[in-house]
């Protein structure tokens, strides 16, 4: 079987490294990966901790690329590509634009698709966005769905996806085993000279595309409000590359002392920078999924989530993007110990470390008794 793993951003690289390494393991299979390239520098940063080579680069990216030059750019890009290799079936995962525009393309070669992350949803289509509306149209063009958790997989079934629907966990939980390290020292210098020992540290990451403008005034102002209540703390912020954010995050806090503005790092430091964090505050969807794991409580500076498991576990709370309402949720956690133990021993419900083994199972056609849970044919 030869399989075409597509991704092309950071955050689906470190969720598809480790499922790369199983399919490489497995006898039987021919892994071949391909990155579009829609994040340059930041993919770059995780194929080098993992130590994956690609097979093919399509090098889209462009200075302030559009989501239509994006999902262009991959299908034309796609189509050589695809009939130079031939896959038996090609792997996306998650909501990212290179997700469905290479699950379009791949449909439009009548190939296969088996869609990593499936059944995820908000409800709302334009938020997150594109994400919301890119995992709908992955799921309609994908044959194979490996959702993690039962309840996204009863969001494929609510809407009428009911074949080969397998339950395997989060893929993100598999790539703490090579990641995180109890010893671990920092390859950022500015990491390094924070003492993790002596204060509290809260990482902090927004860059969604609907937070632009307004809302992540609000949450940078919040920041700074908190910082400057709390000066014993060091809130740890990687300014994603997008001009437009880090315009916005280095006007209001630049000139904060214990405000650390540092670029993005790469999946070793910021998994071991989870590890060693007090509290997470974030607008990512992956972070989310990552922090319950160490048992770190996490505020998301956003409206909705399309991860409510975390949330109705307990370790996530969903705070919007109110200046108030952020730093009154975070003042919470710094100053009621019982609040904040609640969040920290809440279970991750995101499984335990072997979906990819699961997803690697489910392609060579092992009996269902395998699954994390269900699984339909």
């Amino acid at each position: 079987m030869k399989v075409l793993v597509v991704f092309g951003t950071r955050p689906e690289a470190i969720k598809m490294c480790p499922l790369v390494y199983k399919l490489k393991e497995a006898k039987g299979i021919e892994c071949v990966v391909c990155l579009t390239g829609q994040h340059k520098e930041m993919l770059r940063q995780v194929m080098d901790a993992f130590n994956i080579k690609a097979d093919f680069n399509l090098e889209i990216m462009k200075d302030r690329q559009t989501l239509t030059s994006i999902t262009t750019t991959i299908l034309e890009s796609m189509e050589p590509l695809l009939k130079e290799v031939k896959p038996d079936i090609v792997l996306v995962h998650g909501d990212t634009t290179t997700s469905y525009a290479a699950a379009l393309a791949a449909f439009y070669q009548q190939i296969p698709v088996g869609h990593v992350e499936a059944g995820l949803r908000t409800g709302n289509i334009y938020s997150p966005f594109p994400e919301e509306m890119n995992r709908l149209m992955t799921d309609r063009i994908s044959t194979y769905h490996f959702a993690p958790t039962e309840k996204n997989r009863n969001n494929l079934l609510a809407e009428g996806i009911a074949k080969n629907l397998f339950v395997t966990g989060n893929t993100v939980i598999d790539a703490f085993q090579y990641t995180v390290e109890d010893d671990y020292q920092f390859a950022s210098k500015k990491l390094r000279d924070i003492d993790f020992k002596s204060c509290r540290v809260v990482t902090v990451t927004a860059h969604r595309r609907e937070n632009l403008g307004e809302p992540l005034r609000n949450i940078c102002r919040a920041i700074k409000r908190l910082a400057n209540e709390y000066p014993d703390a060091a809130f740890v912020y990687p300014v994603h590359l997008n001009p437009f954010v880090r315009e916005t995050v280095f006007d209001i806090l630049s000139d904060v002392s214990n405000v650390h503005l540092i670029d993005p790092v790469d999946v070793l430091d910021m998994h071991n920078l989870l590890a060693r964090s007090f509290i997470v505050m974030t607008d990512s969807g992956g972070l989310q999924e990552e922090a319950p794991h160490f048992g770190k409580p996490v505020l998301v500076l956003r409206t909705e989530t399309e991860r409510p498991e975390a949330v109705e576990a307990g370790t996530v709370k969903v705070v919007g993007v109110d200046e108030n309402a952020i730093y009154s949720a975070a003042m919470t956690l710094f100053d009621d110990s019982g609040a904040y133990s609640a969040m920290a021993q809440a279970v991750n419900p995101y499984g335990d470390g072997k979906a990819s083994e699961r997803i690697v199972d489910a392609l060579m056609g092992v009996s269902a008794t395998h699954f994390y849970g269900e699984a339909y044919r």
